[in-house]
């Protein structure tokens, strides 16, 4: 019986060392979902001079931005004439501090941003943007939709997942470990859903509203720290699952061999 213990024992090792690089992986993940559903640059749009184009129209394009009956049709148009950046909860744009009629253009520019409200967020989206009377764009809407409840969902997966594991170790178990790994198995879906809903919202509002010549848009970092946490969640799940199912089977093997 020694020589199989003392491969049982190497077997653990090797169970606590997946089990420690899932955690950590496990761990980065929901670090960078938090920072991507925190920070405001999931997309950017890049103009050529912003400031001449803001000291054409005023303080007027920051007004109509933060008003409350601002569509939008209203506030994708200051985004690409302001250096906008857009992100899960908050849109923002690049204005000079001091913008009046009579000023000359200035270059000390400020970034300034408006939180979408909850209503905003569940609010639908129109066949043409910003007119009320072309109909309920479905595709728009439930993506838009969805690309704000999925990360919560995935999130919330991951922190349950994570008491489930609290427990196992609280019960000398490895087994529950299974329902870790699924847990964030389903979290890395919700993530990818949601990073394919959010590319297929803003290619469907570009067709609906092309970018000028002048403005380029990409996609920024905190889209890229979601499409990250997505493959480290798959991994980290791999690993709960592949440690647990692994380890009971080494238990009931080493069980049948001593009763034999």
């Amino acid at each position: 019986l020694f020589p199989y213990s003392r491969k049982g024992a190497m077997m653990d090792n090797r169970f606590a060392t997946a089990l420690v690089i899932a955690c950590v992986l496990s761990l980065i993940s929901t670090i960078y979902m938090a920072a991507s559903i925190g920070t405001d640059f999931w997309y950017e749009y890049h103009t050529l001079s912003p400031a001449e184009n803001v000291s054409e129209a005023g303080r007027s394009i920051w007004e109509e931005f933060v008003s409350e009956e601002a569509d939008e049709k209203t506030y994708t148009d200051a985004l690409f004439r302001c250096n906008g950046t857009v992100g899960l909860w908050r849109r923002c744009i690049t204005v000079p501090k001091n913008s009046h009629w009579y000023s000359p253009p200035e270059t000390d520019m400020t970034t300034n941003c408006i939180s979408f409200s909850l209503s905003d967020q569940f609010m639908e989206k129109y066949i043409e943007p910003g007119n009320h009377n072309s109909g309920t764009d479905l595709n728009r809407t439930y993506l838009w939709r969805l690309q704000f409840l999925l990360p919560f969902v995935s999130l919330g997966l991951m922190c349950f997942g994570a008491l489930i594991g609290l427990c196992a170790c609280a019960c000398r178990s490895l087994y529950p470990a299974i329902a870790t790994g699924v847990l964030h198995f389903l979290a890395g879906l919700c993530t990818l859903g949601l990073v394919g809903c959010y590319v297929a919202g803003i290619e469907l509002l570009h067709k609906k509203l092309p970018l000028p010549d002048d403005v380029r848009g990409e996609f920024g970092w905190s889209f890229c720290l979601a499409c990250v946490s997505a493959p480290l969640q798959f991994m980290a799940a791999a690993l709960f699952i592949w440690a647990a199912r692994t380890n009971r089977k080494e238990f009931t093997l080493l069980k049948a061999y001593r009763v034999a």
